[in-house]
């Protein structure tokens, strides 16, 4: 049983300011502690406690916004320790609602130029890699950095490689970039340090959409290879503000 004085383990408490309330599931990444992460996150929700305000997520931790003259930090507290103790949360499947995501992808050359870089480093060639990368499904870890921007994973274990010392000066929209078993997919132009490997035909910030950001935490993406004359009439499609990337419902 979890207790507020027991913080030697995980999840674990931890006060944010007069207003914030941290619950962390792990000191590092991994798709369990991730699970976790959200599914706790779907039942906060759905309890509806009365004085909090917002829940977010990261990639291993769920943050809770409250209004301390409703709800104290001890009974919010409280309510945590009990959701907390009521389940296994590693063992919890994810939350329902969540989508698997189809994209045309362009990789290497001119709209992944630091594919060979990277595929070097897992020790793999180009074509393996971009093979190994389309074959997994990458869950949405969390959304954050820029409005809508994805962290994707995880990977197979041979792409754990570092980002670069220095920084890519500028990835474009639909920028498709690689670093610790993770994926990240920009929204806008972004000056990065992942190695940047191919580009795909989504909007994951469509400002004049009528659901501007597609992705939820949770949702899974395959990126389906194409050729750069194929990716290009995609884009021409994103850009105009159509969906080209097919979606359906997970289990």
């Amino acid at each position: 049983m979890i207790t507020a004085e027991q913080q030697g383990g995980f999840p674990r408490l931890h006060r944010m300011g007069e207003a914030g309330m941290l619950v962390e599931f792990g000191d590092r990444l991994s798709m369990s502690v991730n699970a976790a992460t959200l599914a706790f996150r779907a039942a906060v929700d759905e309890a509806a406690w009365g004085g909090v305000e917002e829940s977010a997520t990261s990639l291993k931790s769920v943050f809770l916004r409250f209004d301390p003259v409703r709800l104290s930090h001890e009974a919010l507290e409280a309510a945590l320790l009990t959701l907390l103790n009521a389940r296994d949360w590693y063992a919890e499947t994810l939350p329902h609602g969540r989508k698997l995501w189809r994209v045309p992808t362009v990789f290497g050359g001119e709209h992944g130029p630091q594919l060979e870089e990277a595929a070097d480093l897992a020790g793999l060639s180009p074509e393996a890699a971009v093979t190994q990368i389309s074959e997994t499904p990458v869950r949405v870890l969390t959304i954050g950095f820029s409005p809508g921007m994805p962290y994707l994973g995880q990977l197979p274990d041979a792409f754990d490689i570092p980002r670069k010392t220095e920084l890519n000066p500028h990835v474009p929209a639909g920028g498709l970039a690689l670093a610790i078993r993770q994926l990240v997919l920009f929204p806008v132009g972004t000056q990065t340090g992942w190695r940047w490997i191919g580009r795909a035909a989504i909007d994951v910030f469509g400002q004049q959409a009528e659901h501007p950001f597609p992705l939820t935490a949770g949702d899974e993406i395959l990126f389906h290879p194409v050729s750069a004359a194929a990716f290009e009439d995609a884009w021409a499609e994103v850009d105009a503000g159509r969906m080209v990337a097919s979606c359906e419902a997970l289990p």
